[in-house]
């Protein structure tokens, strides 16, 4: 396999890792404001992703994939609000630990990544291109 299908695939499997933390922190947003349904229980617990570097037998190379997606086990911000569903017997709700300001950080970090990786597969593409353009 030459160098320039290494690229590719390098930059593939980046694309594929920040996608997913990506679907992540997405879900991480939308569930920003989910508390617990029964009183005293947990709410939406942050989830956050880990990578891992795989070395591909075929092509010989480490890529990078997700290891897996945990749970953020920082502690939950308590509100007392007695009239809510979820209450405890002292009055006091769970809030999500999810923090949009990290979330949309994260998320910005993230598409830069995806861009760098889609610029390497663009970049790998163009040069067989014009590598066959010299060839004919």
């Amino acid at each position: 396999m030459d160098d320039l299908q290494r690229m590719n695939r390098i930059g593939s499997a980046g694309m594929k890792a920040q996608a997913n933390r990506l679907r992540v922190i997405a879900e991480n947003l939308a569930n920003v404001d989910s508390m617990a349904k029964p009183p005293g229980g947990d709410p939406y617990r942050r989830k956050v992703v880990t990578f891992k570097s795989v070395l591909n037998q075929e092509t010989g190379v480490n890529l990078v994939q997700v290891d897996r997606v945990e749970f953020d086990r920082s502690e939950f911000t308590r509100r007392h609000d007695p009239a809510h569903p979820s209450a405890d017997a002292n009055g006091y709700t769970l809030l999500p630990n999810v923090n949009p300001l990290v979330e949309m950080m994260d998320m910005r970090e993230a598409q830069r990544t995806y861009e760098a990786n889609l610029n390497v597969v663009s970049t790998s593409r163009e040069m067989v291109r014009r590598t066959l353009e010299l060839l004919r």
